[in-house]
């Protein structure tokens, strides 16, 4: 497993997961740059998510280091401003591509 990026959004997903293209259509919106981690097919990987989260589910993000959860979580804390402090923290900055 590709370990989350410290100062990058790092998503786990799979290709057959809508939740997952929810989560990287909404940071595409944002206009965040992050890096996908496709876990389809691959255990081994998974099981080091499980790990690490305790969480069997897809996606997992990750804002540097900090799990922040699935798409929910990401949409939520997006809607309640909650996630700007964590890009800040994160040194992450949007780009200029709409």
């Amino acid at each position: 497993m590709i370990a989350p990026a410290p100062d990058g959004i790092t998503v786990y997903s799979t290709n057959y997961c809508p939740f997952c293209t929810s989560a990287k259509r909404l940071l595409t919106s944002l206009r965040l740059p992050f890096e996908e981690v496709d876990l389809t097919g691959n255990d081994e990987a998974r099981k080091a998510l499980v790990a690490r989260t305790g969480l069997m589910t897809v996606p997992q993000i990750f804002i540097g280091t900090a799990s922040i959860g699935g798409f929910t979580d990401l949409d939520a804390l997006q809607k309640a401003g909650g996630l700007q402090p964590l890009l800040d923290a994160a040194g992450i900055q949007r780009t200029d591509r709409a």
